[in-house]
């Protein structure tokens, strides 16, 4: 089961966050800056899989984007793995050039008005 959905830039900043079961406000923030120092203190060459607490993290970087997932511990790691490429590659086929699309859209945690 997917617990929350995040995107994040090189930045560590959030720029788009679903949470599929309910965090508190201040748990979430404290959560997410947990989880992409984890994600972006990584190198290249290591593995997308992360085991953190009682959840898993399976992310992706597109560009200056990470799209990062946590999953429960029966979940899929490779299934979750595709899927983060899915949705980038439909978001890419209807927007075009989805990680700047994504920055554009979000500069400075504000929502940009878009042509």
């Amino acid at each position: 089961m997917i617990k929350f959905f995040l995107m994040v830039n090189k930045q560590g900043q959030t720029r788009l966050s679903r949470y599929y079961e309910h965090v508190e406000l201040h748990k979430r923030t404290l959560l997410e800056a947990e989880v992409i120092k984890n994600c972006l203190s990584r190198s290249k060459d290591q593995c997308s899989f992360i085991e953190y607490k009682d959840f898993k993290l399976v992310y992706r970087q597109y560009a200056a984007l990470f799209i990062v997932v946590g999953i429960n511990e029966t979940e899929n790691e490779m299934a979750v793995y595709e899927l983060i490429h899915n949705f980038v590659e439909v978001l890419d086929k209807y927007f075009s050039r989805v990680p700047i699309m994504i920055s554009c859209l979000y500069s400075n945690n504000n929502v940009s008005k878009t042509t």
